[in-house]
């Protein structure tokens, strides 16, 4: 972490109940490598945690407190310059919250960082599922001279749980990606499928998850207008609205092991996207928690 180190999920207002008796543990990483546009993801959690300090602690939904399940944040780690060590090195860090039982709720980074957090969760519930909302498919196998980059995080998440991926909010692609979804039988659901004032896609995807699922959130999934501050901010995205009613019935209807958000990179002067990030985390605390 930069510029201030160490902070927990809430600021000082919000109880740390350590490791032992936390339900929820929040997993800072700080981590990008070769970006293809917009930079800054690497402090993206720094961000989202100083902003989540700011945020009221009852939810307005449900008027209940997004505390209450007991959180406790970890120390972000130091992490390799090569991206497959550092993948091995998130991997094996996110196994041992997992094997004790906790949700793990980790903050990126650039979107590279669910390879690690995903291998672990299958390593531990290996008939997982993965939801993921993001504007891009993330399907190339190499990007950068890397097989372990951002814009390739979803093909090896394949490699891992097999077809078990829905993906939702997707708005680009290359040939080469389409290519490789019509070959493996990726069915996404387009953004642009998606009726603003419609919610009967939100029944459909979670259909299509099996019981656990593991909960993946790049934050150009949402539209530009919700969260300016990202690498890649694709027009037509999601509404904040309706990603809390998919997490909602995500969270009523299946068990979700783990999360993640990435791809925060804030815009200087402005604190609209890390603040939104923050509050989308406590969402996922809410309605995935319980």
């Amino acid at each position: 972490m930069t510029a201030g180190g160490y902070i927990q999920f809430g600021g000082d207002d919000v109880p740390d109940v350590g490791f032992e008796a936390a339900r929820i543990v929040i997993f800072p990483v700080p981590y990008e490598r070769s970006p293809s546009y917009g930079t800054g993801s690497r402090e993206g959690s720094y961000h989202i945690l100083t902003a989540s300090a700011q945020l009221e602690a009852l939810d307005e939904e449900t008027l209940t407190e997004w505390t209450v399940p007991g959180l406790h944040t970890l120390a972000p780690p130091f992490l390799s310059h090569d991206p497959e060590t550092a993948m091995d090195q998130i991997q094996g860090q996110a196994k041992k919250v997992l094997e004790c039982g906790k949700i793990l709720l980790s903050l990126g980074g650039d979107h590279a960082v669910s390879i690690g957090l995903i291998r672990a969760a299958f390593d531990v519930c290996p008939d997982i599922g993965v939801l993921q909302i993001d504007a891009h498919a993330d399907l190339r196998d190499t990007w950068n001279g890397s097989r372990f980059n951002h814009a390739c995080v979803m093909r090896r998440v394949m490699e891992i749980v097999g077809g078990k991926i829905v993906p939702v909010g997707i708005r680009s692609f290359s040939a080469e990606e389409l290519d490789v979804a019509r070959d493996k039988g990726w069915h996404p659901v387009y953004a642009h499928e998606i009726a603003p004032n419609d919610d009967a896609w939100i029944d459909a995807v979670v259909r299509r998850l099996p019981e656990h699922v593991y909960l993946t959130v790049d934050l150009d999934g949402l539209d530009p207008s919700v969260i300016p501050g990202t690498g890649i901010p694709e027009p037509g995205g999601l509404p904040f609205r309706q990603v809390v009613r998919l997490i909602y019935r995500l969270g009523m209807d299946r068990r979700v092991v783990a999360a993640d958000i990435t791809e925060l990179a804030k815009i200087r002067g402005a604190q609209v996207s890390e603040f939104t990030a923050a509050k989308l985390a406590t969402k996922i605390m809410v309605h995935c928690a319980g």
